[in-house]
């Protein structure tokens, strides 16, 4: 009976259990609700992907300047020395010209305080042995000029002495030709006479005076000879004269020509040692004002490359970094070997600033929140060490409706993230594109306008 009992009471337990869960079981209309949710965010899922998707290139960068002059350079001086003073501190601004070094000598050729007098005193000898040079080729010239007058007479009057003698000649040589012809013929007398005297036509006395006759031609001819060889030998010693002077003017001009080069010559030494002497003056003067190491532009000194007071520094090298004061801001981005090809000269960009509160919608950049507006200045040829290629992007102008201009707190070396806009294509190209790992579409292949503008 107590068996009974326990099995009827087990049996309504059962009841119970079973009238609990069907209250719990789902009614058959849940079915029908889960369906419709299911086709409406089947339709809404259709709908989002035929929804339009912007394409974008991404990258990374930091932030730079667009001019070169703009970005963070070092500051060196151009002479060795030893500092003496630092007139700035790192993080200060400074003026152009503003002094933020000075140095001393450290040079042994540089030590004398009366250098530039020293320099000058031997300027002004150098000077002096330039015009005593000017004034020897001035002489020499003169000398020269008088040396070629007094030739001209003196040629002169031996041509004359050789035209004299020459005559001279001619004439003993007439007068010995005459005095042959009077001897042949008073030869040719006598010997009629003898002839006639055999004969007894002429007497002894007319050979005898015949006879004296020939002798007296005979001495004339002997006279007329004499005197012809003397006046050829006159003639003879005109010519040599004339040859001796032309010798002795020949002799004279060269020297007179060796002490105008050598005058020449001085005067050029002492022109170069007074040239080298000015440019030592000059260069004494300029290093002098090297002493004080200045800013080459408005900035701030970033941070001082040395330290310490005494302490010595060679020359070129570098003492401090000067970031400048308002440089225009750009924006240096790395892109991928893959899509540089894509990317457009006309193309925008939206930049992500690092420590710039924003949010960023990659296919929809006209919902995204804290970006900025840029426009590409640069592309450049040659991939940097790691493959990709840098973009120079520079600020939008003018600002695009609804949208800020870049910080004023920008610094340069801050991170970016930056993606450039291409085409819009419907999202479930993109996805099928991102799966097969496809490049993004252009809209319009690059004109030759955008390459001539690169260029």
């Amino acid at each position: 009976m107590a068996k009974k009992n326990k099995d009827l009471a087990r049996i309504q337990n059962w009841e119970e259990l079973s009238l609990k869960s069907n209250q719990k079981i789902i009614d058959a209309k849940g079915s029908e609700k889960l369906g419709r949710i299911m086709m409406v965010l089947g339709i809404l899922f259709i709908i989002l992907l035929l929804m339009p998707w912007r394409q974008t290139i991404p990258g990374r960068g930091s932030v730079t300047a667009l001019r070169p002059q703009d970005r963070p350079q070092t500051v060196q001086n151009q002479i060795g020395g030893r500092i003496e003073r630092w007139a700035v501190r790192e993080g200060q601004e400074v003026k152009k010209g503003d002094t933020i070094l000075v140095i001393s000598e450290t040079s042994q050729s540089y030590f004398d305080p009366e250098l530039p007098t020293r320099l000058n005193e031997q300027l002004e000898a150098k000077r002096a042995s330039e015009l005593a040079a000017v004034q020897k080729i001035d002489a020499t010239n003169n000398q020269m000029g008088a040396m070629s007058n007094g030739l001209t007479l003196q040629l002169k009057a031996a041509e004359n002495k050789v035209k004299q003698a020459r005559n001279y000649v001619k004439m003993d040589s007439a007068d010995l030709q005459a005095a042959q012809n009077f001897y042949e013929t008073t030869k040719a007398r006598l010997a009629r006479y003898e002839e006639g005297y055999k004969n007894g036509l002429f007497s002894l006395t007319d050979i005898e005076t015949r006879r004296l006759k020939l002798q007296e031609d005979n001495a004339k001819v002997i006279s007329a000879n004499n005197k012809l060889d003397n006046s050829t030998q006159n003639w003879l010693n005109a010519v040599i004269d004339l040859d001796n002077i032309r010798a002795k003017y020949q002799e004279s001009i060269a020297k007179a020509q060796s002490d105008l080069g050598s005058a020449l010559s001085s005067k050029a030494s002492a022109q170069g040692d007074v040239a080298k002497l000015r440019n030592d003056i000059a260069n004494i003067s300029v290093r002098r004002g090297l002493y004080v190491v200045r800013a080459p532009q408005d900035g701030y000194v970033v941070k001082t490359l040395k330290a310490g007071i005494g302490e010595n520094i060679k020359e070129g090298e570098s003492v401090a970094t000067l970031q400048p004061l308002n440089p225009m801001v750009a924006v240096d981005l790395y892109v991928s070997a893959m899509d540089v090809p894509l990317i457009l000269d006309t193309s925008d960009v939206r930049l992500q600033f690092e420590g710039w509160p924003s949010v960023q919608f990659s296919g929809w950049p006209s919902v995204a929140v804290g970006t900025f507006a840029g426009k590409i200045s640069a592309i450049d040829r040659v991939s940097s060490a790691s493959g990709k290629y840098r973009i120079l992007i520079r600020p939008a102008n003018p600002v695009p409706t609804n949208d800020d201009p870049w910080p004023t707190q920008l610094r340069q070396g801050s991170g970016v993230y930056g993606r450039i806009i291409l085409r819009s294509v419907p999202l479930w190209y993109e996805i099928w594109r991102q799966l097969n790992g496809f490049p993004p579409s252009l809209d319009k292949e690059p004109t030759d306008e955008s390459a001539a503008k690169k260029k």
